[in-house]
């Protein structure tokens, strides 16, 4: 069972990501409250995530 640093750690690390991803692709997300942006932009940042995670486990499992 994750205990609450492993989890705080996670959540730390997956916000990290997700500004990453946002800047490479554009769109102005602030840690906080992001009302101003519309659900098209947040929807971009949430499937360049998943796509980005897809191609890495996908990496791993080949072996490359």
């Amino acid at each position: 069972m994750a205990t609450s640093t492993s989890k705080a750690e996670a959540k730390a690390a997956l916000d990290k990501f997700k500004m990453e991803v946002a800047n490479e692709i554009g769109v102005p997300l602030t840690n906080g409250y992001n009302g101003n942006l519309t659900s098209y932009q947040n929807g971009s940042v949430g499937g360049q995530m998943v796509k980005k995670m897809i191609e890495n486990q996908e990496k791993q499992m080949s072996g490359k």
